[in-house]
């Protein structure tokens, strides 16, 4: 538990960025935003993985206590799962400081409401910012990553694997396993696909 601990409060104060975004999810029940937060991982992880909750002032408050080294967490309106590596990789975007040179995995398996693929640190679509929707979804961060061979394309198909944010120091895998408005129901019924979020 010590280094689960450490990698989340390693990334405490990015999500201070974060608060505004949450405010819709500030009306949402503890038990349902656990919910909604674990939908984003397969069963297998989501049963051990820890739970935060984003509050007002950016600070994570722990819902639940995990043991296997993810955290389940919704940011803005992206519900994911990350491993300690994952955590750090964020941490590093969002300080602008180099990414850790370790392999990260993240679950996203609700999908996600849209990035630019060229600029890691947009906050909305413009008419030249390459905004991307992907449907459920797994990123793999770290170096290994780059050497799989996936589009680099600034306008990738959502439906195939492709590199987010290539060329940059925060390149990583984008891996679907489902269409955009799919989701694939994790820590509620099983591996299964669905539409809407």
């Amino acid at each position: 538990m010590g280094t689960l601990k450490t990698g989340v409060a390693a990334t405490v104060s990015l999500f201070a960025i974060w608060a505004p975004a949450n405010a819709e999810h500030q009306q949402v029940s503890d038990a349902e935003y656990t919910v909604q937060a674990l939908s984003a991982a397969p069963e297998a992880v989501a049963k051990g993985a820890a739970i935060v909750r984003v509050e007002h002032d950016g600070t994570l408050r722990t819902l639940r206590e995990g043991n296997n080294g993810f955290t389940c967490m919704i940011m803005a309106t992206d519900k994911m799962c990350n491993d300690q590596n994952s955590m750090e990789f964020i941490d590093a975007v969002m300080h602008h400081t180099p990414p850790p040179n370790k392999v990260g995995i993240s679950f996203m398996l609700a999908g996600d409401d849209g990035a630019s693929n060229t600029d890691p640190y947009a906050t909305g679509k413009t008419a030249d910012n390459h905004w991307v929707v992907t449907g459920p979804h797994i990123m793999v961060f770290g170096p290994p990553s780059r050497e799989l061979g996936y589009s680099e394309a600034a306008d990738p198909d959502p439906t195939r694997p492709y590199m987010m944010w290539a060329n940059t120091p925060y390149e990583h895998a984008m891996v679907p396993i489902g269409p955009p408005g799919a989701t694939i129901a994790g820590s509620k019924t099983g591996m299964t696909t669905g539409t809407g979020k």
